[in-house]
Protein backbone atom coordinates (compact mmCIF):
# COMPACT_ATOMS: atom_id res chain seq x y z
CA UNK A 1 0.00 0.00 0.00
CA UNK A 2 2.96 2.30 0.72
CA UNK A 3 4.15 2.32 -2.54
CA UNK A 4 0.83 3.06 -3.99
CA UNK A 5 0.78 5.95 -2.36
CA UNK A 6 3.82 6.78 -3.49
CA UNK A 7 3.21 6.16 -6.67
CA UNK A 8 -0.19 8.02 -7.26
CA UNK A 9 1.15 11.78 -6.73
CA UNK A 10 3.29 11.37 -9.51
CA UNK A 11 0.41 9.19 -11.97
CA UNK A 12 -1.72 12.09 -11.15
CA UNK A 13 -0.09 15.16 -11.37
CA UNK A 14 1.49 13.65 -14.78
CA UNK A 15 -1.63 13.05 -16.07
CA UNK A 16 -3.14 15.94 -15.01
CA UNK A 17 -1.78 18.69 -18.01
CA UNK A 18 -2.57 16.00 -20.38
CA UNK A 19 -6.50 16.33 -19.40
CA UNK A 20 -6.03 20.13 -19.21
CA UNK A 21 -4.73 20.25 -22.61
CA UNK A 22 -7.50 18.16 -24.36
CA UNK A 23 -10.10 20.86 -23.06
CA UNK A 24 -11.10 22.83 -25.66
CA UNK A 25 -10.85 26.17 -24.17
CA UNK A 26 -8.96 28.69 -22.70
CA UNK A 27 -6.24 28.76 -19.62
CA UNK A 28 -8.85 31.00 -17.79
CA UNK A 29 -11.83 27.78 -18.62
CA UNK A 30 -9.20 25.39 -17.03
CA UNK A 31 -7.78 27.23 -14.08
CA UNK A 32 -12.08 27.84 -12.95
CA UNK A 33 -12.80 24.14 -13.31
CA UNK A 34 -9.76 22.81 -11.76
CA UNK A 35 -10.40 25.36 -8.91
CA UNK A 36 -13.92 24.17 -8.47
CA UNK A 37 -13.29 20.74 -8.80
CA UNK A 38 -11.16 20.56 -6.15
CA UNK A 39 -13.68 22.32 -3.72
CA UNK A 40 -15.85 20.05 -4.47
CA UNK A 41 -13.67 17.05 -3.36
CA UNK A 42 -12.47 19.03 -0.35
CA UNK A 43 -15.81 19.46 0.84
CA UNK A 44 -16.55 15.77 0.84
CA UNK A 45 -12.79 15.00 2.68
CA UNK A 46 -13.49 17.65 4.65
CA UNK A 47 -17.05 16.11 5.82
CA UNK A 48 -15.50 12.67 5.86
CA UNK A 49 -12.15 13.32 8.26
CA UNK A 50 -13.85 16.33 10.23
CA UNK A 51 -10.30 17.83 10.62
CA UNK A 52 -9.87 20.76 12.82
CA UNK A 53 -8.17 24.24 12.25
CA UNK A 54 -7.75 27.29 13.37
CA UNK A 55 -9.14 30.55 12.03
CA UNK A 56 -5.49 32.07 11.65
CA UNK A 57 -4.26 28.70 9.53
CA UNK A 58 -7.85 28.72 7.54
CA UNK A 59 -6.89 31.83 6.25
CA UNK A 60 -3.14 31.76 5.64
CA UNK A 61 -4.02 28.13 3.56
CA UNK A 62 -6.15 29.87 1.78
CA UNK A 63 -3.51 32.63 0.77
CA UNK A 64 -1.49 29.63 -0.60
CA UNK A 65 -4.00 28.45 -2.64
CA UNK A 66 -4.73 31.71 -4.19
CA UNK A 67 -0.55 31.84 -4.99
CA UNK A 68 -1.31 28.46 -6.61
CA UNK A 69 -3.61 30.17 -8.96
CA UNK A 70 -0.90 31.93 -9.99
CA UNK A 71 1.70 29.35 -10.86
CA UNK A 72 -0.71 27.19 -12.45
CA UNK A 73 -2.40 29.88 -14.50
CA UNK A 74 1.13 30.36 -15.82
CA UNK A 75 1.38 26.78 -16.44
CA UNK A 76 -1.98 26.57 -18.38
CA UNK A 77 -0.94 29.35 -20.37
CA UNK A 78 2.68 27.29 -21.30
CA UNK A 79 0.74 24.53 -22.27
CA UNK A 80 -0.85 26.54 -25.36
CA UNK A 81 2.08 28.45 -26.61
CA UNK A 82 4.96 25.64 -26.11
CA UNK A 83 3.29 22.67 -25.42
CA UNK A 84 3.25 20.10 -22.69
CA UNK A 85 6.47 18.45 -23.21
CA UNK A 86 8.32 21.26 -22.79
CA UNK A 87 6.34 23.38 -20.03
CA UNK A 88 6.37 20.64 -17.61
CA UNK A 89 10.35 19.91 -17.47
CA UNK A 90 10.72 23.84 -17.26
CA UNK A 91 8.40 24.67 -14.84
CA UNK A 92 9.01 21.74 -12.61
CA UNK A 93 13.16 22.89 -12.39
CA UNK A 94 12.20 25.73 -11.69
CA UNK A 95 9.99 24.99 -8.52
CA UNK A 96 12.17 22.59 -7.32
CA UNK A 97 15.73 25.58 -8.28
CA UNK A 98 13.49 27.75 -6.27
CA UNK A 99 12.01 25.36 -3.05
CA UNK A 100 15.61 24.57 -2.80
CA UNK A 101 16.87 28.44 -1.97
CA UNK A 102 13.67 29.09 -0.02
CA UNK A 103 14.54 26.14 2.17
CA UNK A 104 17.90 27.51 2.29
CA UNK A 105 17.19 30.78 2.96
CA UNK A 106 14.16 31.06 4.96
CA UNK A 107 13.88 27.42 6.85
CA UNK A 108 17.64 26.80 7.75
CA UNK A 109 18.12 23.93 5.58
CA UNK A 110 21.31 22.17 4.36
CA UNK A 111 23.01 22.86 7.51
CA UNK A 112 25.71 20.71 7.31
CA UNK A 113 28.82 21.36 4.96
CA UNK A 114 27.75 17.90 3.08
CA UNK A 115 24.22 19.34 2.98
CA UNK A 116 25.52 22.57 1.49
CA UNK A 117 27.66 20.48 -1.13
CA UNK A 118 25.17 18.32 -2.66
CA UNK A 119 22.49 21.07 -2.47
CA UNK A 120 24.86 23.02 -4.81
CA UNK A 121 25.14 19.77 -6.74
CA UNK A 122 21.57 19.15 -7.23
CA UNK A 123 20.73 22.56 -8.07
CA UNK A 124 23.36 22.66 -10.77
CA UNK A 125 21.80 19.66 -12.29
CA UNK A 126 18.31 20.77 -12.12
CA UNK A 127 19.76 24.11 -14.06
CA UNK A 128 21.79 22.16 -16.95
CA UNK A 129 18.31 19.66 -17.01
CA UNK A 130 15.64 22.91 -17.70
CA UNK A 131 18.49 24.24 -19.98
CA UNK A 132 18.23 21.42 -22.25
CA UNK A 133 14.96 20.52 -22.74
CA UNK A 134 14.11 24.17 -23.43
CA UNK A 135 16.91 23.74 -26.21
CA UNK A 136 15.46 23.74 -29.74
CA UNK A 137 17.37 22.66 -32.85
CA UNK A 138 19.29 25.01 -34.52
CA UNK A 139 17.90 27.92 -34.14
CA UNK A 140 17.28 30.70 -31.49
CA UNK A 141 14.27 30.75 -29.33
CA UNK A 142 11.38 32.42 -31.08
CA UNK A 143 9.77 35.59 -29.26
CA UNK A 144 7.14 33.42 -28.25
CA UNK A 145 9.11 30.80 -26.75
CA UNK A 146 11.34 33.66 -25.16
CA UNK A 147 7.71 35.22 -23.43
CA UNK A 148 6.49 32.10 -22.43
CA UNK A 149 9.64 31.08 -20.25
CA UNK A 150 9.86 34.96 -18.52
CA UNK A 151 6.30 34.13 -17.79
CA UNK A 152 6.92 30.57 -15.96
CA UNK A 153 9.72 32.31 -14.02
CA UNK A 154 7.23 35.17 -13.06
CA UNK A 155 4.58 32.89 -12.41
CA UNK A 156 6.73 30.11 -10.74
CA UNK A 157 6.74 32.66 -7.33
CA UNK A 158 2.91 31.46 -7.06
CA UNK A 159 3.81 27.99 -6.35
CA UNK A 160 6.78 28.78 -4.70
CA UNK A 161 4.57 31.00 -1.92
CA UNK A 162 1.86 27.82 -2.22
CA UNK A 163 4.67 25.20 -0.98
CA UNK A 164 6.03 27.35 1.51
CA UNK A 165 3.23 28.90 3.80
CA UNK A 166 2.10 25.16 4.86
CA UNK A 167 5.70 24.61 6.13
CA UNK A 168 5.42 27.75 8.17
CA UNK A 169 2.02 26.91 9.74
CA UNK A 170 1.34 24.28 13.14
CA UNK A 171 -1.82 23.15 10.82
CA UNK A 172 -0.82 20.75 8.12
CA UNK A 173 -1.93 17.33 5.56
CA UNK A 174 -5.51 17.27 4.86
CA UNK A 175 -6.60 19.99 7.63
CA UNK A 176 -5.12 22.60 5.38
CA UNK A 177 -6.97 21.19 1.53
CA UNK A 178 -10.65 22.54 1.84
CA UNK A 179 -9.15 26.29 3.15
CA UNK A 180 -6.50 25.81 -0.22
CA UNK A 181 -9.20 25.07 -1.96
CA UNK A 182 -11.55 27.80 -1.41
CA UNK A 183 -8.64 30.31 -1.43
CA UNK A 184 -8.10 29.05 -4.93
CA UNK A 185 -11.57 30.00 -6.14
CA UNK A 186 -11.43 32.90 -4.74
CA UNK A 187 -8.51 33.64 -6.42
CA UNK A 188 -10.10 32.73 -9.67
CA UNK A 189 -13.20 34.36 -9.70
CA UNK A 190 -11.28 37.74 -8.65
CA UNK A 191 -9.10 37.18 -12.18
CA UNK A 192 -12.26 36.48 -14.12
CA UNK A 193 -13.91 39.85 -12.30
CA UNK A 194 -10.67 42.24 -12.83
CA UNK A 195 -10.53 40.50 -16.35
CA UNK A 196 -13.87 41.19 -17.13
CA UNK A 197 -14.56 37.65 -18.50
CA UNK A 198 -17.86 36.79 -16.35
CA UNK A 199 -18.51 34.55 -19.45
CA UNK A 200 -16.62 31.84 -18.37
CA UNK A 201 -18.81 30.44 -15.62
CA UNK A 202 -21.56 29.42 -18.03
CA UNK A 203 -18.76 27.96 -20.67
CA UNK A 204 -19.14 24.59 -21.54
CA UNK A 205 -15.09 23.82 -21.71
CA UNK A 206 -14.82 25.27 -17.72
CA UNK A 207 -17.12 22.83 -16.23
CA UNK A 208 -15.36 20.15 -18.39
CA UNK A 209 -12.30 20.97 -16.41
CA UNK A 210 -13.80 19.82 -13.50
CA UNK A 211 -11.39 16.48 -14.08
CA UNK A 212 -8.80 18.62 -14.05
CA UNK A 213 -9.45 19.47 -9.99
CA UNK A 214 -10.92 15.72 -9.20
CA UNK A 215 -7.16 14.28 -10.37
CA UNK A 216 -5.46 17.26 -8.74
CA UNK A 217 -7.27 16.50 -5.69
CA UNK A 218 -6.70 12.85 -6.03
CA UNK A 219 -2.72 13.82 -6.37
CA UNK A 220 -2.77 16.42 -3.65
CA UNK A 221 -4.48 13.34 -1.06
CA UNK A 222 -1.67 10.96 -1.88
CA UNK A 223 0.55 13.07 -1.60
CA UNK A 224 -0.17 13.97 1.97
CA UNK A 225 -1.05 10.42 3.08
CA UNK A 226 2.35 9.54 1.00
CA UNK A 227 4.38 11.67 3.67
CA UNK A 228 2.34 10.45 6.49
CA UNK A 229 3.33 6.92 5.60
CA UNK A 230 6.60 6.97 3.67
CA UNK A 231 8.23 10.13 4.66
CA UNK A 232 8.35 13.63 3.13
CA UNK A 233 11.89 12.96 1.13
CA UNK A 234 10.72 9.30 -0.35
CA UNK A 235 6.96 10.83 -1.47
CA UNK A 236 8.70 13.65 -2.56
CA UNK A 237 11.13 12.31 -4.74
CA UNK A 238 8.57 9.77 -6.04
CA UNK A 239 6.59 12.37 -6.77
CA UNK A 240 8.51 14.32 -9.28
CA UNK A 241 8.43 10.99 -11.76
CA UNK A 242 4.82 13.24 -12.63
CA UNK A 243 7.45 15.32 -14.99
CA UNK A 244 8.58 12.43 -16.91
CA UNK A 245 4.56 10.82 -17.29
CA UNK A 246 3.94 14.31 -18.65
CA UNK A 247 6.56 14.98 -20.86
CA UNK A 248 6.31 11.35 -21.87
CA UNK A 249 2.40 11.53 -22.56
CA UNK A 250 2.69 15.39 -24.33
CA UNK A 251 4.87 13.79 -27.34
CA UNK A 252 2.64 10.38 -27.22
CA UNK A 253 -0.91 11.42 -26.73
CA UNK A 254 -0.74 15.27 -27.30
CA UNK A 255 1.25 14.53 -30.68
CA UNK A 256 4.22 17.36 -30.06
CA UNK A 257 6.69 16.95 -32.44
CA UNK A 258 10.85 17.03 -31.33
CA UNK A 259 13.80 15.93 -33.61
CA UNK A 260 15.36 13.12 -32.62
CA UNK A 261 17.91 15.65 -31.51
CA UNK A 262 15.47 17.75 -29.09
CA UNK A 263 14.18 14.08 -27.95
CA UNK A 264 17.67 12.96 -26.66
CA UNK A 265 18.27 16.71 -24.89
CA UNK A 266 14.98 16.11 -23.45
CA UNK A 267 15.21 12.97 -21.97
CA UNK A 268 18.92 13.62 -20.54
CA UNK A 269 17.43 16.68 -18.95
CA UNK A 270 14.53 14.84 -17.32
CA UNK A 271 17.12 12.55 -15.99
CA UNK A 272 19.05 15.45 -14.42
CA UNK A 273 15.87 17.05 -13.78
CA UNK A 274 15.05 14.07 -11.62
CA UNK A 275 18.33 13.53 -10.26
CA UNK A 276 18.53 16.45 -9.06
CA UNK A 277 15.64 16.27 -7.11
CA UNK A 278 16.89 13.53 -5.29
CA UNK A 279 20.47 15.27 -4.53
CA UNK A 280 18.72 17.95 -3.01
CA UNK A 281 16.04 16.11 -1.12
CA UNK A 282 17.59 13.01 0.07
CA UNK A 283 21.61 14.11 0.84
Amino acid sequence: MNIVLMLLPAIAWGILPLAVARVNGKPINQIFGTAIGTLIVSIVVFLIMRPSISITSFILAALAGGFWIIGQLGQYNAYRSIGVSQTMPISTGLQLIGTAFIGVLIFGEWASTNAKIFGIIGILLLIVGVSLTAKKDNKAPSNNQTRTVIMLVLTTIGFLVYNSIPRAMTSSGLAIFLPESVGMVIAVLLYIIFTRQPQVLKEKASWQSLLAGFIFSIASITYILSVRDNGVNSAFVISQLSVVLSTVGGMVFLHESKTRHELLLTIIGLILIVSGAIVTTIF
